[in-house]
């Protein structure tokens, strides 16, 4: 195009929202009415405005500097909720709590050791997501169906380098779709480990439990209309139902990947929802769960009451283990520990004082300590240290 074009261009060009909203009645076609309204902005050279481009030319790289854009925010709450993880482990690091499978008491652990599992799943995503993004700082200008026809490489090449942006090797009309997809599919994945924390304090939170709670601003927050008493996980269960919604955004990311040819726009009335509300959403429920793990209420008394719920079963493999070293088989010894444990269970009675009987001998201050869950912990919590890095 002319010099002097391009400088009336950059010069004068000028749109109102409301004036391509009027355009398009006419033309049906967002981006057509915005490139007319510009064109007659600038007058004689607006004939040059939109020259040898396709829409998604325009399109498809601006969604790549909006998601670059999106992305610092993103990431800098998955790196916050991430730290937020990471200080309470490391203050609960040899806070003592009852580890649960099935739901069921099984054997002591530390609850910041279960608070750094999350932190390193924190950071995981944390990395997936800056990939995700990274990934997705592709545009194209190779016009209609990628033949840089009307528009040579170089053009490409130079907007490209301006933008920051990397230019697709090969496109057809759009950027391809699985680049998007790994994002959407990425932020679910995100949303899954968010939801699998507050998962863990609704459950913890529980009356008959409670060992954490969320932060409760209390005498300003209500929890219920009609129950004055109540304070719920809130927070969690708002992070759980969202986390539902992002995994409905990634299946229609990944249904976007398949289009006819060279293209179609099935996929982009789906995009204008799931790209800025997955965003959104995901930056959101990370802001919630970084407060939640930052201001919960560790109730360290309670963990430290229900490791007695049991009566002494949960050392049960700690008992097995020091009977098979007496030189016990194995199966003999774990139907002894079995009767006993199970009779501490349902009777009440401690299992030390079940097992001195049914195995006198047996060194009992060696089994029933505490310490041994904690023994090994100081690694694991050298490779958590690291994170802060």
């Amino acid at each position: 195009m002319p010099r002097e074009a391009a400088e009336a261009a950059r010069a004068s060009a000028a749109f109102t929202v409301e004036a391509v909203g009027e355009r398009e009645k006419v033309t049906d076609h967002d981006v057509a009415a915005f490139v007319d309204v510009v064109a007659d902005s600038v007058g004689e050279h607006g004939r040059w405005v939109h020259y040898g481009l396709t829409s998604s030319d325009v399109l498809d790289t601006a969604l790549a500097l909006q998601l670059r854009q999106a992305g610092e925010i993103v990431l800098a709450s998955a790196r916050a909720y991430r730290d937020a993880l990471v200080g309470r482990a490391l203050e609960h690091r040899d806070t003592l709590c009852v580890g649960r499978t099935h739901g069921v008491h099984a054997e002591p652990t530390s609850f910041g050791l279960r608070l750094a599992g999350f932190a390193f799943e924190a950071d995981r995503n944390l990395a997936r997501l800056d990939n995700a993004f990274e990934q997705l700082a592709f545009g194209k200008l190779s016009g209609a169906v990628g033949t840089y026809a009307s528009v040579p490489p170089a053009v490409e090449a130079r907007v490209m380098e301006r933008l920051g942006l990397k230019r697709e090797d090969v496109a057809t009309q759009v950027v391809p779709r699985d680049r998007h997809s790994v994002l959407t599919s990425r932020i679910a994945i995100a949303g899954g480990g968010l939801e699998r924390f507050a998962t863990e304090v609704r459950n913890l939170q529980r009356t008959e439990v409670p060992e954490v709670e969320e932060p409760f601003a209390s005498g300003q927050q209500k929890g219920s209309s009609a129950m004055p008493h109540k304070r719920n996980p809130i927070r969690s269960e708002r992070i759980v139902g969202l986390a539902r919604v992002l995994r409905g955004y990634a299946q229609a990311g990944l249904e976007n990947i398949a289009l006819w040819h060279e293209r179609d726009i099935s996929h982009s009335g789906a995009e204008r929802v799931i790209l800025p509300d997955a965003t959104i959403a995901l930056d959101y429920m990370q802001d919630l769960a970084a407060k939640v793990a930052a201001e919960m209420t560790v109730r360290v008394d309670r963990m430290r009451e229900n490791l007695d719920l049991t009566h002494g079963a949960l050392f049960s493999q700690r008992a097995l283990t020091a009977l098979v070293e007496t030189g016990m088989g194995r199966d003999e010894a774990y139907r002894v520990v079995q009767e006993s444990a199970q009779r501490a269970w349902d009777t009440g009675t401690n299992l030390r004082d079940l097992l001195a009987e049914a195995a006198p001998g047996l060194d009992l201050d060696a089994v029933f300590d505490y310490d041994a869950y904690l023994r090994h912990l100081p690694q694991l919590f050298e490779r958590l240290e690291a994170l802060r890095g």
